[in-house]
């Protein structure tokens, strides 16, 4: 089993762990807090609590209580307390089984690869806290690669230095593997998608056989769709399924044994001849720490922190600086296939060997570092973009389909228990609501952390090029700091809300008189809805109806996207 997985499964061990452990401290609390909400409305059905509170399912007060199908929140309150509805533990086990233990599962199939556990578990926190980010950084991941792959022509035209032929094919052999479907994976998905379209018909099969309303069937229905989580969770199953398609090569000890095997075979021209590069120098025109100093990182002096973390959840912080790498990589390839097409050696004193439509002689290819050097310069005339060619557009697609993926899912959960009575935004669908808000405002400055510290270090690949240090760009790297520090608290508190919500949800916590009468939106005129009519009925399977709906075709057309976009001859790395 690869290292790469199976810190992702350490990762999501402990996660349930303290959600176990959070879970038993709010069960004891609520034990005692408890409320027997069926006896309660018996008693007021009944005019045990008086003749007075008595609403129709509108709002609108009515004189015989026996027939009211509402009641106000000032009698719900003083009848059944403050509390929530007593917990039960058969039917939290069961939505917790069906809803949330497989996603919790699900989470260690995606890709990490960072050097430590905790590098691993600041990207699942990241991604539970901000869906948005989970998903922009993967179909970044897709649009780039697909970029990358145009320009294939010329990163495979040749190598100056001949003697560099044999490293590019180990290199080439050495990256040559893949992280993609395995057992496990493709187990966690198909439960999660078989549990999925089979509790969906439940629920629906189970609303059409209860025709005549009870004042229960609201909150039963809200069960059936497991209290819109299976659409707060939704998010995930593309996600997963897009990065399994993708395989991503973002394992740190892959990676670096890949280009360690490669060191010794490397050559650099030198003022007189060539050499092999390990003779010269350790530094390598290809290495993955930038900065080898980590004191920098933790003294939190370096805008690259994040940008060295393997885990492709962090690819969005890499966009900038990796188009200027390609860039920069395919500006030499291109000079030296544009002089090799017009047969032109790197010794301009020396003439041309070989035939066209033959591979190219070595003797065009050897001589000083010099000459080198000046063979792969790009023509004065050529600029090169600060932010890089067509970035604006890879990020516009990216966040379309991003957005849609996120409002389509978690707005099917809002949704859904909007219009279920009483209608309205509540507990449930105002929670789902503040999740989905968050992240996307963590999603939007952590990409304005990205491009302030890209500003201030546009070149950040080149070691030979220090940051600016006028005033305007030390206050962007300082709060290019500061947003990216921001991003990860709300992250961390965001994915803690997550985890909340359900905890609430599934122990019957939002079944209390304040979360069922919206009394932060109708005041003094609050009230509970204890029998619905035909008409809300319908009303309701309509909303769940466009629910499910709304959230499975923005999960298809995320994954039609992911489909769209890879490349299997040429998988982004």
């Amino acid at each position: 089993m690869s290292p790469l997985f199976s810190v992702g499964r350490v990762t999501c061990h402990s996660l349930q762990t303290s959600f176990f452990f959070t879970l038993f401290i709010c069960f004891a609390i609520q034990s005692a807090l408890a409320v027997n909400v069926t006896q309660c409305l018996t008693e007021i059905k009944s005019g045990e609590w008086g003749t007075v509170g008595g609403t129709d399912n509108k709002g609108n007060p009515v004189s015989n209580i026996s027939k009211a199908t509402g009641i106000t929140y000032d009698l719900c309150k003083r009848a059944c307390g403050s509390g929530p509805e007593s917990f039960q533990w058969s039917g939290f086990s069961q939505q917790f089984t069906t809803w949330l233990l497989p996603n919790l599962t699900l989470i260690s199939q995606l890709p990490y690869g960072t050097k430590t556990r905790l590098g691993n578990f600041t990207a699942v926190v990241l991604a539970l806290g901000s869906p948005m980010l989970a998903a922009y950084s993967l179909a970044l991941t897709l649009l780039n690669g697909r970029w990358v792959t145009q320009k294939d022509a010329l990163l495979n035209s040749l190598v100056v230095l001949h003697h560099n032929d044999e490293w590019w094919k180990e290199l080439a052999d050495a990256l040559d593997y893949t992280q993609a479907w395995s057992t496990a994976a493709a187990a966690s998905v198909a439960w999660i998608i078989i549990v999925y379209i089979l509790s969906i018909i439940e629920a629906f099969d189970n609303l059409a056989e209860h025709g005549d309303p009870t004042f229960k069937i609201s909150n039963v229905v809200v069960t059936w769709f497991g209290e819109g989580s299976r659409f707060l969770w939704m998010w995930l199953l593309p996600i997963v399924v897009g990065w399994l398609q993708l395989s991503p090569k973002c394992d740190w000890i892959q990676l670096c044994k890949a280009l360690e095997k490669t060191h010794l075979l490397a050559f650099v021209a030198t003022p007189t001849s060539i050499a092999k590069a390990s003779t010269i120098s350790e530094e390598r025109a290809f290495m993955i720490n930038v900065h080898p100093d980590a004191s920098i990182c933790h003294q939190h002096r370096s805008l690259a922190c994040d940008e060295e973390l393997m885990t492709p959840i962090f690819n969005y912080t890499r966009l900038l600086g990796w188009v200027q790498v390609v860039e920069d990589v395919a500006a030499v390839f291109q000079a030296a296939a544009q002089k090799a097409h017009f047969h032109i050696p790197v010794d301009p004193e020396v003439k041309w060997k070989g035939q066209g439509g033959q591979d190219i002689h070595p003797d065009n290819r050897t001589r000083t570092i010099d000459q080198v050097v000046t063979y792969c310069q790009s023509p004065t005339y050529l600029c090169k973009s600060r932010w890089g060619p067509d970035v604006y557009k890879r990020l516009v697609v990216a966040s379309f389909v991003t957005l849609l993926l996120q409002w389509g899912t978690m707005g099917a959960a809002v949704l859904g228990l909007y219009f279920t009575p009483t209608v309205g935004l509540g507990c449930r669908s105002g929670s789902y609501l503040i999740y989905g808000v968050a992240s996307t405002f963590i999603w939007v400055i952590l990409l304005a952390s990205s491009a302030l510290s890209h500003y201030t270090h546009p070149h950040s690949h080149r070691s030979q090029n220090p940051p600016f240090s006028s005033r305007t760009s030390t206050i962007a790297r300082l709060l290019s700091i500061i947003l990216r520090r921001l991003g990860k608290v709300l992250a961390t508190c965001n994915a803690v809300w997550l985890m909340v919500i359900c905890l609430f949800q599934f122990s019957n916590f939002f079944c209390r008189c304040y979360c069922a009468s919206f009394v932060w939106r109708l005041g003094s005129r609050a009230f509970v809805v204890i029998q619905i009519t035909p008409t809300d009925l319908a009303l309701m399977k309509a909303g769940w109806t466009a629910a499910v709906t709304l959230a499975s075709s923005c999960s298809l057309l995320f994954v039609c996207f992911v489909n769209l976009f890879v490349d299997n001859e040429h998988r982004a790395s």
